[in-house]
């Protein structure tokens, strides 16, 4: 090994900086004159390097695929112990609801309870987001075969989507539970409480004219009520959520922005009739004295 003074290892370290951007300078002056030779000089040095990329990428690889099962295992623990957890959870409630059943059973045989009949529907499918006088409507394809009535229910695979609003030879328009012109009669399921949910044009309807002192609760279920008889009682619609302002909203079972099929319900309800449906009186005829 070459020992070197003291003065000249100073000296060195001092041309070190200098002599590096010149050789960058230089480099680059060589790339602009001749690119030629430095893209050949380039693909040589890749040529050379490419068996050691190659052995160094196997070692690399094992490395990186060993962590990567390392974390697939740890997540599967942690995945299993949820999945523990939850199917505890699901025992307990398959025990309550077995009890409640066979509860509810004794009751009925107790009361001789007759159960209402079984609602008749059919399937339609969306063709199209329908505006026209409503903001959130839907159209359904009905055709000669698909009877479809104003006033009947309709649901998808969730729960509450809306109400026939206005039928035609081959379509149907269904109004949404979210317009600002749907007004439903609904029950807490938790307190009993009766309320009235009322569209917003927006992805929650809220909640309005509950009884005083029964505020509804976050996270209470909601279902329809048989008020004034335009839907049946007990249509799963949504759950109690706090909007930003505080006031009571409901957030939808439905997923009315994946509407793809809906089922059409005939509960054979009358509600509330319309304004066609009205017997008026004749001002020709005067009444009798």
């Amino acid at each position: 090994m070459i020992r070197l003074s003291v003065p000249l290892r100073q000296a060195l370290a001092r041309l070190s900086v200098p002599v590096l951007i010149a050789a960058g300078f230089g480099t680059m002056l060589l790339g602009k004159a001749d690119t030629l030779l430095v893209e050949r000089t380039r693909m040589a040095l890749a040529d050379l390097l490419a068996p050691l990329y190659a052995v160094a990428a196997e070692p690399i690889g094992a490395v990186r695929h060993a962590v990567t099962e390392a974390q697939t295992l740890f997540y599967l623990q942690e995945e299993a112990a949820r999945l523990r957890l939850e199917n505890d959870r699901l025992h307990r409630w398959q025990a309550a609801a077995l009890a409640l059943e066979a509860e509810n059973a004794l009751l009925r045989r107790q009361l001789s309870f007759v159960p209402d009949p079984a609602p008749q529907f059919r399937t339609a499918r969306v063709v199209a987001d329908a505006g026209g006088t409503y903001a959130r409507a839907v159209l359904i394809s009905t055709g000669p075969f698909l009877q479809v009535q104003k006033g009947q229910v309709a649901l998808d695979e969730r729960g509450l989507a809306g109400r026939v609003t206005e039928v035609g030879a081959r379509s149907a328009r269904i109004l949404l539970v979210t317009d600002m012109n749907s007004r439903i009669p609904v029950v807490l399921e938790g307190s009993r409480a009766r309320a009235m949910m009322v569209g917003t044009n927006g992805a929650r309807p809220r909640l309005q004219h509950w009884p005083s002192g029964m505020q509804p609760r976050e996270g209470d279920r909601v279902v329809t009520s048989a008020e004034s008889a335009t839907f049946p009682a007990g249509l799963p619609v949504g759950v109690v959520r706090l909007g930003e302002t505080g006031w009571p909203e409901v957030e939808l079972f439905a997923q009315l922005d994946r509407l793809d099929l809906l089922r059409i319900f005939e509960f054979g309800l009358a509600g509330i009739l319309p304004p066609e449906a009205v017997t008026r009186p004749d001002p020709s005829v005067r009444p009798r004295r």
